[in-house]
């Protein structure tokens, strides 16, 4: 393995260094699913290691044993093979049908490898990933063991993830093992779950790879692994998705748990609690149904309704029926316009139709188990946050881990001040706060006036003169009740009224981290 690692650093097999080989328009391409533009910019470019790497691995295309010789000489190429990364192919021949010198036999790759680069709060890093070849590789649909690569859900919630560290971390359903190895950045041992043997066996590669320890894999169902223990965290991007249990529908394991709609999320929500130490947290996505007559926030509000634990839902996206199966029959590698496509449809909009399902949305859970101590800030559960914030919303490189941290700690400070404790307190504005305002031409008085979150979820809270001005004078100096009290003294209103109107407000900045308690 420490060879295999050695030959990918020496040939610079690196993120940046793959956007240098192609350039930024191939790049992007490969993203929407075409090679043509890559394989165009590697054909004007001369035969080296690191494009030898990326037409393997990343574009999914056999090369000459020469040139794989080229590119793995501390490894080798049999080594390569053996660790079940590459296949020789011993029919290979030339026009002539004559059988060619090995030297120019053709070595297949067997898996996805490739770069990936990150950022948290400990700074920039980056690792190799293994995963299965894709689509554009296989040419055909998915199998459905499947062990998927990097996507977009993880990206999610590996920025999700809390850059605190804990002692130990539960990563369930761990697939190619990405959630357990970005949880171990951040905690002493992580114990990492799935159902599938072949996740393992990618999961575990990949761990060995870069270099890792303190991981431990254990393969089972959701909790069975871990039945009796508790964690100071939990992370999981389980195999939530929705799909009709109908014979001929593919079951893929890396998203389909086996459950009708969306048992399985709300089963691993009601497993949190009796998972989780005390005062430790649970990051999680997942999406959850709308049925005829049924929000699907207040159905996920219901799942923890005995739970005692801070729960606080985020809807980032709402899909309807149709547009959902098909973005998940895509994903399984089934083309539009086919008759197997339309046959998958007809069952995902059966299946939604016998549960009266209207929309499913798509979202994150964080969930704090309160602490023993029922004296000190988050000693009883006292946050239930369910709420619908666009995509469009907290775009940031490092994730919103941070923001997540910081929300569940002004929550649990929020809880042990009551309006008296409010009033006396000083706070100040958050550096990343400014303020718009927009005015009728002539006119000297702002029309609208809007307090814009520089990062977080990027909030954006209208705000009247009153709101505007307490926000103004927010320096730390001043309690809110001084505040509050001159603000009355100025503009000639009652200053009880003041006070009732614009307490309950500054919570809410507060809580969104716009406010911080000085």
């Amino acid at each position: 393995m420490t060879a295999i690692a050695a030959d990918l650093d020496a040939a610079g097999f690196t993120v940046e260094r793959l956007d240098s080989l192609w350039g930024a328009e191939a790049a992007a391409s490969l993203h929407r699913g075409s090679r043509v533009a890559a394989l165009r910019a590697l054909a004007s470019r001369e035969s080296s290691p690191l494009a030898t790497l990326a037409t393997l691995f990343v574009l999914g295309l056999p090369v000459s044993r020469a040139h794989a010789d080229a590119a793995f000489p501390t490894a080798g190429v049999d080594r390569v093979v053996a660790a079940g990364l590459l296949r020789l192919d011993p029919t290979s021949s030339d026009d002539s049908g004559l059988p060619l010198d090995v030297a120019d036999v053709l070595v297949h790759p067997t898996v996805d490898l490739r770069p990936y680069a990150f950022v948290d709060d400990l700074g920039a890093g980056s690792w190799w990933i293994v995963s299965d070849l894709g689509e554009l590789a296989l040419g055909t649909a998915l199998g459905e063991e499947h062990v998927l690569g990097i996507g977009g859900a993880t990206t999610t919630l590996s920025g999700l993830q809390l850059p605190v560290h804990v002692g130990r971390v539960l990563d369930l359903g761990t697939g190619c093992g990405i959630q357990a190895m970005h949880a171990r950045r951040f905690a002493d041992q992580v114990v990492a779950t799935d159902i599938s043997r072949r996740a393992f066996d990618i999961a575990r590669f990949n761990v060995a790879l870069n270099g890792l320890d303190g991981i431990e894999f254990r393969l089972g169902s959701l909790f069975e692994p871990v039945a009796g223990e508790r964690f100071d965290r939990i992370v999981s991007n389980p195999p939530f998705v929705i799909t009709p249990r109908r014979e001929g529908v593919p079951a893929y394991e890396y998203r389909d748990g086996g459950m009708v709609g969306d048992t399985l999320v709300e089963t691993v929500l009601r497993g949190l609690e009796e998972h989780l130490e005390p005062g430790g947290t649970a990051q999680l996505l997942g999406n959850w149904e709308y049925r005829w007559g049924s929000d699907g926030l207040e159905r996920v509000s219901s799942w923890f309704a005995d739970a005692e634990l801070d729960v606080w839902v985020v809807e980032r996206e709402r899909q309807d029926p149709p547009a959902y199966a098909e973005t998940w029959i895509r994903d399984g590698g089934t083309k539009p316009g086919t008759a197997e496509f339309d046959q998958l449809v007809d069952a995902w909009l059966d299946d939604f139709r016998d549960r009266r399902v209207t929309g499913v949305g798509f979202g994150y859970v964080v969930v704090r188990r309160a602490p023993h101590d029922t004296d000190v800030p988050g000693g009883t559960p006292h946050l239930r946050r369910f709420e619908r914030v666009p995509e469009t919303l907290g775009s940031n490189p490092a994730g919103l881990g941070a923001t997540v941290a910081r929300a569940l700690d002004a929550a649990a400070w929020l809880a042990v001040h009551d309006d008296a404790a409010l009033a006396a307190a000083h706070l100040r504005v958050a550096g990343d706060v400014t303020e718009e305002r927009a005015y009728w031409p002539g006119n000297d008085d702002p029309t609208v006036m809007t307090l814009v979150q520089g990062g977080g979820f990027g909030r954006r809270v209208d705000a009247d003169t009153a709101l505007a001005a307490f926000v103004g004078a927010c320096d730390g100096e001043l309690s809110v009740a001084a505040i509050v009290g001159a603000i009355a003294q100025i503009t000639g209103v009652d200053e009880a009224a003041l006070t009732a109107d614009l307490l309950p407000r500054a919570r809410d900045l507060v809580l969104d981290g716009l406010l911080l308690p000085a």
